[in-house]
C-alpha cells in the first residue's frame, strides 16, 4: 500500500533527521577526540553509524512502500559540547528529539490509518528507549565521576569496547 503525500513528506523528514543525528554524534565524537578519549570518541561514532542505519531502515521503507525517498537539507551540526558531560548530554537531548519525532510520526500514521508502517515504528519506539537509557546511563556515570581522570580513562576504556557493526545492517 502506497504511503500517502503527507506520510510520504514524514518519513522523509525522519530520514533527514536519522542522517542529522549520524552528523551530530560524527561531530561529538571529535570533540572527543580532541581530549585524547579514543574509546569514547569510537562509541560516539559507533552510534553515528548506526543513526544512518536507521535512515536506511526508513529509506528502505519509503521505497517499498512504492514511493520516493528522498533527503532533505542538511546543516552542520551545531555542537558547542567541551566537556564530556557536556557531549553526553547533547546525545542524550538529540535521542530525546529523535524519540519525539518518531512518536510524532507514529501517531501521523495512526491517524491516516496506515496499518503498514506499524511494525516499523513499533521497533523504532523499543528503539529509542533503550538509546535514551544507554545515553541517560553514561551521563549518570559521568556525573558520578565528577571530571576525575582516572574515572573517565576508565569509562573511556570500556565504551572503547563496543562492539562495531556497519552501516548496511539490517
Amino acid at each position: 500500500m502506497k504511503l500517502t503525500q503527507t506520510l510520504e513528506d514524514a518519513f522523509n523528514a525522519q530520514i533527514t533527521l536519522e542522517l542529522h543525528a549520524s552528523m551530530v554524534y560524527r561531530q561529538l565524537a571529535i570533540e572527543m577526540e580532541l581530549k585524547d578519549l579514543p574509546g569514547m570518541a569510537a562509541w560516539l561514532r559507533h552510534q553515528a553509524d548506526e543513526e544512518i542505519v536507521h535512515a536506511n531502515k526508513f529509506i528502505d521503507h519509503v521505497a517499498d512502500r512504492d514511493n520516493h525517498p528522498k533527503i532533505g537539507a542538511l546543516s552542520a551540526p551545531e555542537v558547542t559540547a567541551t566537556t564530556v558531560l557536556e557531549v553526553f548530554q547533547a546525545a542524550l537531548a538529540h535521542e530525546q528529539k529523535v524519540s519525539a519525532s518518531i512518536r510524532s510520526l507514529y501517531r501521523l500514521a495512526e491517524s491516516e490509518g496506515d496499518l503498514d508502517s506499524r511494525p516499523l515504528l513499533n521497533w523504532f519506539l523499543e528503539e529509542q528507549i533503550e538509546e535514551e537509557a544507554t545515553v541517560s546511563e553514561i551521563v549518570g556515570r559521568v556525573e558520578l565521576i565528577n571530571e576525575d581522570g582516572p574515572g573517565l580513562l576508565r569509562l573511556d576504556d570500556e565504551l572503547g569496547q563496543r562492539p562495531t557493526t556497519t552501516t548496511e545492517a539490517k
